[in-house]
C-alpha cells in the first residue's frame, strides 16, 4: 500500500483486497485514486481534490457527468420501472430509442439490437453476419477481415478481430480461431493488396470490420474518409459483408454524428456504445440494414438470432439514451466539437518539440501526441494528476477525449498540462 491507500475511506480499504482492477498488473500497479463525484468536466476525489477529465471516462461522459436533463430522464424512469426482461415485453424507452436511432443513421440501418457492453454488441455482430450468410444457404463464409491497428474489444471473438499484435491479446493466439488480418486501404498499393486478398479469401469472410475514421485503442490511428469508400467498393464486388465499429466514434467525437453519415458511406452492421447514454449507463446496439435483417425473417424458427443478454434494452439506459438524443438534437454539439477541436489543435502543436514525439494530431474532439516508444504511463498519470487533470495515456500515446461541453478555461488547462508534464 502507498500514502494514498492508507489515507483511503473505510469502504476502499474493505474492498481493495476484493477488487480485480482492469488494464493493470494488479502487484506492481499505482493504488487507483478514490472518487466522490463528479461534476461536468470535473471528478471530485474524496480527499477533495478536484481533477479536470481529459478523457471523458474512456470516451463516454459526451455532454459531461451529471448533466440535469439526462439525470432527470433516469429519475422518471427508475420511479415507473428499471427494469423489465426483454423477451416477451416491450417498453416506450427501448423501442423510442430504437426508432430514434434508425431515423438520425444513413441508408437503411434499420434494425436494432440492444445489448449492453460495446464488446458484446461487435459480438452480436459478428454472430448475425454468420448467421446471414448461415441462413441463406451460404457454405464456408466462417471468417472475419480486421485490420491492422484495430480493436474490437476484450472478450474472445472480438479480440480474434483486434491487431494479433496488439500487446494486451497476444496471449491467446491460438485460443480461437485465427482472422484474417490486412492493412487497411490507405492508398493504391494497399487497396490492390487487399482486393487481391479477397479475390482470394473472400468466398470464406463473412464480413469485414473496421474502426471508421479513427482507430481508437489501437494507438488513436486516423484514416481519411476515402478509406471507407474502398472497403465500401470492395464488399460490394466480393460480396462481403462491411461492419463499421462505431462505439469511440459514434455521437459526435470525430465531427459527425456518426462518422459513416459524415463519409457518405452506409455498413451493413453498425455497433454503437460508450457515448450512447451520455456517460450515464450500459448500453450498447448492433444494428443492421434490410439485408442482413431479411436473412433471419423466416417462418423457420431455426432461423432466429437467439441471443438476448439478461440487461439488453435496460430501460433506466435507454431513458438516458433518449435524454442524451435530445441532447444532441439542440445542435449545440456540433459547434462546441469544433470548438475543442480547434483549441486541441493550438494547445496541443508546441508538444510536437517535445523529445520522442513523432506526430501531434487531431480529428473532431481528438487529440493525440504520439511518442516513437512506449510511455511510462503510470509515471505520466501521477504527474497529470499532481497537475489537476485526468489523463490515462495508452502504448505510445498520450491523448485527450475531453467532453464536448468542457469550457475553454478547463480545456486550457488540459492542453497546458499536457506541455508541462511531457516537456519535464
Amino acid at each position: 500500500m502507498n500514502d494514498q491507500s492508507l489515507q483511503a475511506p473505510a469502504w476502499y480499504l474493505q474492498g481493495a483486497p476484493h477488487v480485480w482492477r482492469p488494464y493493470c498488473q494488479m502487484k506492481t500497479a499505482p493504488a487507483p485514486l478514490a472518487v466522490e463525484a463528479t461534476s461536468g468536466a470535473r471528478i471530485i476525489l474524496e480527499d477533495g481534490r478536484g481533477l479536470i477529465d481529459g478523457i471523458a471516462s474512456w470516451w463516454t461522459a459526451c455532454h459531461g457527468y451529471n448533466h440535469p436533463h439526462i439525470a432527470k430522464a433516469v429519475s422518471d424512469q427508475l420511479a415507473r420501472a428499471p427494469h423489465v426482461m426483454f423477451g416477451g415485453l416491450a417498453h416506450a424507452p427501448a423501442y423510442t430509442l430504437a426508432s430514434r436511432l434508425a431515423a438520425l443513421l444513413p441508408g437503411d440501418l434499420d434494425h436494432v439490437f440492444f445489448a449492453e457492453s460495446g464488446s458484446v454488441a461487435v459480438e452480436i455482430a459478428m454472430k448475425m453476419a454468420l448467421q446471414h450468410w448461415i441462413n441463406r444457404g451460404v457454405a464456408g463464409r466462417t471468417r472475419f477481415l480486421g485490420f491492422l491497428g484495430g480493436y474490437h474489444g476484450d472478450t474472445l471473438a472480438t479480440m480474434t478481430v483486434c491487431d494479433p499484435e496488439e500487446g494486451m491479446h497476444s496471449l491467446f493466439a491460438g485460443v480461437m480461431p485465427a482472422q484474417v488480418m490486412a492493412a487497411l486501404p490507405v492508398d493504391g498499393p494497399t487497396e490492390a493488396a487487399l482486393d487481391a486478398l479477397l479475390s482470394e479469401r473472400g468466398h470464406e469472410i463473412a464480413a469485414m470490420i473496421v474502426e471508421p475514421r479513427v482507430q481508437g485503442a489501437g494507438g488513436m490511428l486516423f484514416h481519411d474518409d476515402e478509406v471507407l469508400r474502398r472497403l465500401r467498393r470492395m464488399a460490394d464486388a466480393h460480396g462481403v459483408l462491411l461492419i463499421f465499429d462505431e462505439i469511440f466514434t459514434g455521437f459526435g467525437r470525430t465531427g459527425d454524428l456518426f462518422a459513416c453519415q459524415g463519409a457518405g458511406v452506409t455498413p451493413d452492421i453498425i455497433t454503437l456504445s460508450k457515448a450512447l447514454t451520455g456517460g450515464t449507463l450500459p448500453l450498447s446496439a448492433a444494428i443492421a440494414n434490410h439485408r442482413v435483417f431479411d436473412a433471419f425473417w423466416s417462418d423457420d424458427a431455426g432461423a432466429a438470432l437467439m441471443h438476448g443478454p439478461t440487461y439488453m434494452a435496460n430501460p433506466l439506459a435507454c431513458a438516458a439514451a433518449n435524454a442524451s438524443l435530445d441532447l444532441f438534437e439542440s445542435g449545440a454539439w456540433k459547434e462546441n466539437v469544433a470548438r475543442v477541436g480547434a483549441r486541441l489543435a493550438s494547445g496541443l502543436e508546441p508538444c510536437r518539440a517535445v523529445p520522442g514525439v513523432v506526430d501531434v494530431r487531431v480529428r473532431g474532439a481528438i487529440g493525440v501526441v504520439e511518442f516513437e516508444e512506449a510511455v511510462d504511463v503510470g509515471g505520466l498519470c501521477a504527474r497529470f494528476v499532481e497537475a489537476g487533470v485526468w489523463i490515462r495515456p495508452m502504448g505510445c500515446v498520450v491523448y485527450l477525449t475531453p467532453a464536448f461541453t468542457i469550457d475553454d478555461a478547463d480545456l486550457d488547462h488540459l492542453t497546458g498540462a499536457m506541455r508541462k508534464v511531457l516537456n519535464a
